[in-house]
């Protein structure tokens, strides 16, 4: 028997390989790390201004379209400033297209305004209907009663308007030419009028709530009780994240009224010639992202044209400098109030 010997070296990694290897291999996943945060903070800014904006985009068509509308059926210097029973127990301070801040609504969060936006979808004369006798309490005469439908909503007015100007929400029951029969009725408005508001009364009421765009319709709920401001069925949710809303009277203040708006301030008309020289609404709405970034990237709160009357306040969250917001403003015309020109006496 032989024996062979084989002389190999063993060959592999020393110590100083190793922790070169290792260096580099931890410098590697710093540079990927970083690379990753600057890309996930990117995506983060991205997305968050996107949701904003669309959650803003989402809210300001909502108030636009109710804005442009507001008005349509209750813009007669016989409505515009009387109170407005709604129903039992439930009355409209002032008939107006739009109010801000009205007494009706509980306030919003803090530095933020509401409204209330009222309007109909009446077929009837704006003007009113004549009354030309009135056979009962709640049975009205009146010149064109091919104009109403069953479940219509009516208001009566009086030939001269009183001095405390309170008016009620009736409902049409039933049409015998040339009789319209109500449910309630007001008694002595022979010779007055009779304003077909149409089968759905529109009293939207708008509020930022809990940091939400939020809605209430009045003509079903009591948006007014403070108790149902925490009612999500009753306040209802439009847009998330939405911050401030700011909003202005576009007023004609010349001494005799030529329908031009002269100043944007929240001066609240007190008469009905006052209401009438509201033909504008400017308004305000700031959306914020719902990410929040500890580098606080917003040094300063947004800035708008009405910012002199009604600046946009953030502060009620200590940590409002840790978003980022997209503004929306813009100016809509009352144009059912336009249509109507220039009041006589006003």
């Amino acid at each position: 028997m032989s024996s062979i010997s084989y002389n190999r070296k063993v060959r592999g990694f020393g110590l100083v390989e190793v922790m070169v290897a290792m260096v580099i291999g931890m410098l590697g996943i710093l540079v990927m790390m970083q690379v990753f945060s600057v890309a996930e903070q990117q995506k983060r800014t991205t997305t968050g201004a996107d949701d904003a904006e669309t959650n803003g985009a989402i809210a300001i068509y909502g108030l636009q379209r109710d804005i442009r509308q507001s008005g349509y059926g209750i813009t007669d210097m016989s409505l515009l400033g009387c109170s407005l029973q709604l129903r039992v127990g439930i009355t409209l301070n002032s008939i107006a297209a739009v109010a801000i801040n009205s007494n009706n609504i509980p306030a919003g969060d803090a530095n933020t305004d509401t409204l209330l936006i009222l309007y109909g979808n009446t077929n009837g004369s704006p003007q009113g209907d004549g009354i030309t006798t009135q056979p009962a309490a709640n049975v009205y005469a009146v010149q064109t009663p091919t104009a109403y439908l069953p479940a219509d909503n009516v208001i009566a007015t009086p030939l001269s308007r009183s001095p405390t100007c309170s008016l009620i929400l009736d409902q049409v029951q039933t049409i015998i030419s040339p009789n319209v029969t109500v449910g309630a009725g007001v008694a002595g408005v022979s010779n007055g009028k009779l304003f077909n508001i149409g089968s759905a009364l529109h009293l939207i009421a708008y509020a930022v709530r809990g940091g939400n765009l939020t809605s209430c319709d009045y003509s079903v709920n009591d948006c007014g009780n403070v108790a149902n401001v925490g009612n999500k069925a009753i306040w209802v949710s439009v847009a998330n994240n939405i911050v401030s809303l700011r909003v202005l009277y576009g007023r004609d203040t010349s001494g005799t009224m030529d329908g031009v708006v002269d100043v944007y301030d929240q001066t609240t008309p007190n008469s009905a010639c006052n209401w009438s020289r509201v033909s504008a609404i400017q308004l305000a709405l700031v959306a914020r992202n719902g990410q929040f970034d500890k580098t606080n990237p917003t040094a300063v709160a947004p800035v708008w044209v009405g910012s002199a009357v009604a600046p946009i306040d953030l502060t009620a969250n200590a940590d409002w400098h840790g978003y980022r917001y997209k503004l929306f403003q813009t100016t809509i015309p009352l144009r059912n109030i336009a249509w109507f020109g220039v009041q006589t006496g006003c």
